[in-house]
């Protein structure tokens, strides 16, 4: 346990227990232990790597649909054993104190029957599931053992283990595809998720300050904002390099790209503004799916790329449809 660890430990005494909560409230209170809300981003990073994948048919989607289920409870489980080693210092932050185990909502030993029930669903999936390379998973949960047990006290450090996670995502994909990966989609998908987290990490410096995470005593907001602003450029860049060149979009590269373009700088001025103007960061998904303005850029934009690559992958179907 670390200095600021005991400290805290010390100052913010345990919650109170009092009667046991009904079955349908802690029911409920196991279920947000999930993150239920976080699923989406299993949603959206694992089938990215359909883009590239080299063809597309039912056990290709079958794959990739089981890859997304196991990195949902694989994500899960992290939730629910992060949330059970950081029980004392989330009871020093604002929010996070409210969260069902720092709060005595959920008895830890039931949280931690929770997390074998995880564990035992995920193992089935993987052994039961189609046959595919696991290892992006595998170095997922590995990764997320070392976070949880040190690496999420390293400034730097520890923002580049989360951005992490989400390429292993993206390679899981690539794993249930059958196809090369991208090094320019996933350096796009890394930095891109470092301005979340940075946008998170100062979210946290301006409210919260950094007694309930150590490692954000080797940030400012300063450096924060200049970190932001390098990495949104690098994931722009590398985003729009990808479309240039790689990605499977031919004929229509110029119309994608006339419509990515605008849409695409839109909302990363929009994700920026709700950072640095509105404060807004705390929360990266709640920031990105509640506002109207980021979600329509990114409908318009997913379109318009599911439009193009199936009409240069099976271009006998737009002349079907011209008859």
């Amino acid at each position: 346990m670390t200095a600021v660890e005991t400290t805290v430990e010390r100052a913010v005494p345990a919650p109170a227990t009092g009667r046991a909560a009904s079955a349908p409230a802690l029911a409920r209170h196991l279920i947000t232990l999930t993150r239920p809300g976080h699923w989406v981003k299993n949603l959206l990073a694992v089938p990215l790597a359909l883009v590239d994948a080299p063809v597309w048919n039912a056990s290709t989607l079958l794959r990739t649909g089981w890859a997304v289920v196991a990195f949902t409870l694989a994500s899960s489980l992290v939730y629910v054993v992060n949330d059970i080693a950081d029980r004392r210092l989330d009871r020093a932050h604002p929010v996070k104190r409210h969260r069902p185990i720092a709060s005595g909502l959920v008895p830890l030993p039931v949280a931690w029957l929770l997390a074998a029930g995880l564990a035992g669903l995920l193992t089935v999936s993987v052994v039961a599931g189609p046959g595919m390379s696991w290892w992006p998973l595998v170095a997922y949960l590995a990764l997320c053992a070392a976070y949880s047990r040190r690496l999420k006290h390293l400034p730097l450090l520890d923002i580049c283990v989360i951005a992490t996670g989400f390429v292993l995502r993206v390679l899981q994909g690539y794993a249930a595809a059958d196809g090369p990966p991208s090094g320019l989609l996933l350096t796009a998908v890394f930095t891109g998720c470092l301005v979340l987290v940075l946008g998170k990490r100062r979210a946290e410096l301006s409210s919260a300050g950094v007694t309930h995470r150590p490692a954000l005593a080797g940030y400012n907001v300063l450096l924060a904002d200049h970190l932001l602003g390098l990495n949104a450029s690098l994931a722009a860049a590398t985003g729009l390099f990808y479309l240039h060149t790689e990605a499977p979009i031919d004929p229509y590269r110029p119309v994608v790209l006339a419509v990515v373009v605008p849409l695409g700088l839109l909302a990363a001025f929009r994700y920026l503004q709700s950072v640095l103007v509105l404060r807004l960061g705390g929360d990266p998904i709640r920031a990105l799916l509640r506002d109207r303005m980021i979600v329509t850029s990114a409908v318009l934009i997913g379109t318009t790329l599911v439009v193009a690559e199936v009409a240069a992958r099976y271009p006998e179907l737009l002349r079907w449809m011209d008859k």
